[in-house]
């Protein structure tokens, strides 16, 4: 039973992270070359595809078949898109930074309510949930930047 709601929790996240992806492409497909918020971007991004990539293994690793879209998150990556393209590179900070809060929250409200397996809940706490604190605070930190 675990390992079915391991899986289940993990295609969760993998959602999220894809929609992640999504939105960091797009958000730096709409940034100028010369925009100083273009590395931190990079980076996220980066982080991202990294975790898109443990989740899919760990997912393989439990006999589960991994998501392959980002599914109802999309509509968070083209609200982002828009508001790139309407409101420039602060808001669309903005929101890359309301997505990592998002999907903080995500990771540490499924933590304390599902019944993932030891191994699975090791991934969360040493990996998934660290990386996403690390770009979540490249967000907050890239938005106050940009209010200067």
């Amino acid at each position: 039973m675990a390992t079915r709601s391991s899986v289940e929790q993990l295609n969760s996240f993998l959602r999220g992270e894809l929609s992640a992806v999504e939105t960091y492409r797009m958000a730096l497909e709409k940034l100028e070359a010369t925009s100083p918020a273009r590395i931190e971007i990079q980076s996220c991004l980066q982080s991202h595809q990294e975790r898109v990539q443990l989740l899919r293994e760990q997912i393989f690793a439990l006999g589960g078949t991994p998501a392959d879209s980002s599914g109802p998150w999309g509509v968070f990556a083209k609200a982002v898109e828009g508001t790139a393209k309407a409101f420039g590179e602060k808001a669309a900070v903005a929101a890359l930074e309301e997505g990592e809060d998002h999907g903080l929250k995500d990771y540490r409200d499924e933590l304390d309510e599902t019944d993932l397996d030891i191994n699975t809940r090791s991934i969360v706490t040493s990996q998934l949930l660290p990386a996403q604190q690390v770009t979540h605070g490249r967000m907050s930190a890239l938005k106050k930047q940009l209010r200067h």
